[in-house]
C-alpha cells in the first residue's frame, strides 16, 4: 500500500528515470511521483505514458519543477550523459558533475529532512560532491552504490547453490566500477558461511567478480542503456527509506576514516544513513577497500 502523504522526485525522464518511475508506481511506495526534466516534452511524454499505467495503483504521476522537486520525501537524481560503449563510469565525471551542480542549485533549498539519492555515474563520485552541494547532513545524502552489483552476484551464486536469492548474502564493495571487490569472505548463505555449501576456485572466484562487474558494460553494448535492474534496485532502496524498513543494503555514502564516498553495508532508514554495518573483512579484503577508496579520491582531486 502506498504512503499517500509521500512523494518522490525523479530528475531526468530518460530511460533510466522512466522505469524507475514505473517500478516505484507498480510497487505503490508513495501516493505521487513527480518526474522533472530540462526536456519538457519528452518529460510530458513520459508522465503521459505512465499514467496508463496508474490504473494498476492509483499513483498519481506529475510533471513538474525543480522547486516543486525539492520539497518531496527523496529526490532521485538520475540525470547525466549516458556511459557510451567502451566509456568507464569515471570518463562520465567532467559532463555529469556540471549537471548535478546546476541540478542542485536549481533545487537550493531541499527540504530539511529529504533524502538525495543519486543514480547516475560514477554514482560514489557524484554522491560526494552531492553532500559538498546539497547542504543536506551527509547520512541524507546516498548513491546506489553497489546495490545492484550485490544483487547480480546474489543471483549467481544462488543459481549455482539452487536456492532462493533472499538465502544469499554476499555483497561487492567498494567504487561501483572497475575497483569493486566481492567480500568473498563475509559471504553466507542463510548463516552458514558461503564456503561450507560452495567450493569455488580462485578461477571460479576471478569469472564471477568479472562477470558481475561487466555485466552493465554488456548490456550498454548491446542495447545503449541499462534500465530495469537499476528500477528494481532504486525501488528497494526507496521502500527502504519511506517505511523505515532499517534493511542492510550496499550503498554509497560518506566514510569518514577513507575521505570519500564508497559503498559498505548500511542501515538504512527514513533518516537515511543510521549505520555502517563494519563486516569482518579478511586482510587481502581490507587492502582493496583502501586501494578502491585511492582510487576515488584520485578523480574526486582531479
Amino acid at each position: 500500500m502506498a504512503s499517500t502523504s509521500s512523494s518522490i522526485a525523479i530528475i531526468g525522464a530518460g530511460s533510466v528515470g522512466a522505469a524507475i518511475a514505473h517500478s516505484l508506481l507498480l510497487r505503490r511506495v508513495v501516493g505521487d511521483i513527480l518526474l522533472v526534466d530540462v526536456d519538457q516534452e519528452r518529460c510530458r511524454a513520459q508522465v503521459l505514458d505512465l499514467s496508463d499505467a496508474s490504473y494498476l495503483s492509483h499513483v498519481r504521476v506529475k510533471q513538474g519543477s525543480y522547486a516543486e522537486a525539492s520539497q518531496a520525501d527523496i529526490v532521485i537524481i538520475t540525470a547525466g550523459a549516458k556511459q557510451n560503449p567502451g566509456e568507464t563510469r569515471l570518463d562520465l565525471i567532467d559532463r555529469n558533475h556540471k549537471i548535478l551542480k546546476s541540478i542542485l542549485e536549481s533545487m537550493a533549498p531541499l527540504r530539511a529532512d529529504g533524502i538525495l539519492l543519486l543514480v547516475a555515474n560514477p554514482v560514489d563520485a557524484l554522491t560526494h560532491f552531492a553532500q559538498q552541494l546539497s547542504g543536506l547532513p551527509r547520512n541524507q545524502v546516498i548513491g546506489s552504490g553497489t546495490l545492484l552489483d550485490s544483487l547480480r552476484l546474489r543471483a549467481k551464486l544462488a543459481e549455482k547453490l539452487k536456492v532462493a536469492d533472499i538465502a544469499v548474502n554476499a555483497y561487492v564493495l567498494g567504487e561501483h566500477g572497475d575497483s569493486q571487490f566481492i567480500a568473498w569472505s563475509a559471504a553466507t548463505v542463510s548463516g552458514a558461511p558461503l564456503s561450507s555449501l560452495l567450493h569455488l576456485s580462485d578461477e571460479d572466484r576471478t569469472a564471477i567478480a568479472t562477470s558481475t562487474k561487466t555485466k552493465a558494460y554488456d548490456i550498454i553494448e548491446l542495447k545503449g542503456f541499462t534500465s530495469f535492474g537499476i528500477s528494481a534496485a532504486t525501488t528497494s532502496i526507496c521502500e527502504a527509506i519511506i517505511y523505515d524498513q532499517r534493511q542492510i543494503l550496499p550503498l554509497s555514502h560518506w566514510q569518514e576514516q577513507l575521505q570519500c564516498c564508497l559503498s559498505l553495508p548500511v542501515i538504512l532508514g527514513r533518516s537515511g544513513v543510521i549505520s555502517t554495518i563494519n563486516l569482518s573483512l579478511n586482510e587481502n579484503e581490507s587492502k582493496l577497500i583502501l586501494k578502491s577508496a585511492e582510487s576515488l579520491r584520485e578523480v574526486i582531486t582531479k
